[in-house]
């Protein structure tokens, strides 16, 4: 009798309890997977310090932490497992620069647990699993980041306000140095959300001080 095969090691990454639970015993369920469970990167550097891990569900906001952030920090201790990016949202930008980094897919939380399962072990398998909300991420719009990793491009009323929104001015004070209403601001700010793949103002200068080249 041939001995039984290696239980397939889980790791869900997620800074919501609740989720995090929820998968868990979902994942548990199918009988050949071990799961483990944190919601902060250096918990999860740790665990896989220690136990063998196959697939990393990773969620793609973790409040304070990002999950472009975990692959340097997993790759420093050798894991060498797959990732899947597990999230609510991502922007296209944001997606480019994980893939770039080497994630093995992205799936959407508004899909089942079901579907997880399946996304779960086709990535074990060594596919790549990409929600079809990203079908078209190897060809990036006007504007967008490219493959090659360069910075995604801005106009020049997109760099005044950006630049000023890196100064912690407020809307209003935006408006009044370019030049402009306090609604096309907004729509500015919307505008430059997409492009850089970011959700927040937050984020936004964030992610902007991390690429920027010195050029704003």
């Amino acid at each position: 009798m041939a001995d039984n095969p290696r239980k397939l090691g889980i790791l869900v990454v997620d800074d919501h309890a609740l989720f995090r639970d929820c998968v868990t015993q979902v994942l548990l369920a199918e009988g050949d997977l071990t799961v483990e469970h944190c919601g902060s990167i250096k918990d999860a550097v740790d665990i896989l310090s220690r136990t063998r891990i196959d697939v990393v569900l990773l969620d793609h906001d973790l409040g304070i932490e990002r999950a472009w952030q975990f692959l340097p920090a997993a790759s420093s201790i050798g894991f060498a497992g797959r990732v899947l990016i597990v999230t609510a949202w991502v922007g296209e930008t944001e997606a480019r620069r994980l893939l770039r980094q080497g994630v093995n897919g992205i799936f959407r939380k508004e899909n089942s647990l079901s579907e997880l399962v399946v996304a779960i072990r086709a990535v074990a398998d060594g596919k790549t699993w990409l929600d079809p909300a990203y079908a078209g991420i190897t060809n990036p719009p006007d504007g967008a980041a490219s493959e090659s990793g360069e910075s995604p491009q801005l106009n020049d009323r997109e760099r005044k306000v950006l630049r000023y929104v890196l100064e912690g001015l407020s809307n209003k004070e935006i408006a009044f140095h370019v030049g402009i209403s306090e609604s096309y601001v907004k729509a500015t700010l919307q505008r430059l959300f997409q492009k850089m793949g970011v959700r927040t103002r937050g984020q936004l200068v964030r992610v902007a001080l991390e690429s920027s080249s010195g050029d704003l």
